[in-house]
């Protein structure tokens, strides 16, 4: 028979086991914020990008050079059509998702923890390319039909399937609470859980004092879930704005200033997408495509961290 450890040599291998794990996740997270920074940098330090002209500059077109002998690089119709995107898929999803929250917790409970939710997280497993097909055939020729246009690609009809997506959407970031992760819907889901959270003896003590169902719904059980529910929204949003096949397949793919939610363009996730693999490595058009990642990568690392903010105000709130 195998002779056991002392409970104080196995606790110092699990200490060492759990402590490497963590370390592992350090270095890798580290490692991979250097090499996007590395790379992305290099644009401005070794090719001489101008950061102002990549900001501001309207016309990208990697494929021809100005007068400097570098291409042009005015990356702002990708980041004003992201958050175009992002902004309108949001405002279309919203909605949805809170009210289905509602319904599911405090209009039919048994309905929402026995039917509703589990139909929601089984959506996750649909693949995002087939909300693109999905939106091409039938979102696409909505568009065409209704204000009679010659594609129907566009701003609006990647954020009509995005927003189809973002109530029962998934991905790494999605989670119950802001640190334990799990693969669940984000913004519907984390909606239940926050109107679940409300203590009981809130809705009570309303109802007690007079206030109707719905007035007890708005004033106590919205107000005392604004935590999760803004965490939802913002999860949602991140989710969003790096989301790529789905919108690529909707959006037209051209790098231009868009004109109206209707005229074909591009965002930063779908030209990373199409083009990281065209050029050669080192040149100063891939450099400019990893400008384009660590600019997203910016992105998502306030997202995640007005994420944690919220989290430490609803903290003490309810401390």
């Amino acid at each position: 028979m195998a002779k056991q450890l002392p409970k104080r040599d196995l606790e110092n291998v699990g200490l060492g086991v759990t402590g490497a794990c963590v370390a592992l996740v350090t270095f890798v997270v580290a490692a991979l914020i250097f090499m996007v920074a590395q790379k992305g940098l290099s644009a401005f330090l070794k090719d001489g990008v101008s950061v102002v002209e990549f900001f501001t500059g309207t016309k990208w077109d990697l494929a021809n050079t100005a007068e400097n002998g570098l291409p042009y690089t005015g990356a702002l119709p990708l980041i004003v059509t992201s958050f175009a995107v992002m902004v309108l898929s949001t405002l279309i999803a919203l909605p949805i998702a809170i009210g289905s929250s509602i319904f599911a917790v405090e209009i039919q409970p048994k309905f929402g923890s026995k039917i509703f939710q589990p139909l929601i997280e089984l959506l996750t497993g649909i693949p995002s390319v087939v909300f693109g097909l999905i939106g091409f055939h039938v979102v696409v020729g909505l568009m065409k039909s209704v204000f009679h246009v010659s594609t129907g690609l566009g701003i609006l009809p990647g954020a009509i399937v995005l927003a189809v997506m973002m109530p029962e959407i998934d991905g790494l970031t999605a989670c119950r609470t802001i640190r334990e992760f799990s693969d669940v819907p984000i913004m519907t889901t984390l909606s239940v859980d926050g109107l679940r959270a409300v203590p009981d003896s809130y809705r009570q003590g309303s109802l007690a004092l007079g206030y109707t169902r719905w007035q007890t719904i708005w004033h106590v059980v919205l107000k005392s879930a604004m935590p999760s529910l803004m965490t939802a929204v913002i999860l949602g949003m991140t989710r969003a704005f790096g989301e790529t096949l789905a919108v690529r397949m909707v959006i037209g793919g051209i790098e231009a200033m868009p004109t109206s939610l209707l005229s074909p363009a591009s965002t930063i996730t779908t030209t990373l997408a199409t083009s990281m693999a065209v050029y050669a490595e080192g040149s100063a058009q891939d450099d400019v495509l990893w400008a384009l990642g660590l600019l997203l990568m910016g992105m998502s690392l306030i997202f995640i961290l007005i994420i944690h903010l919220i989290g430490r105000k609803g903290a003490k709130a309810r401390g």
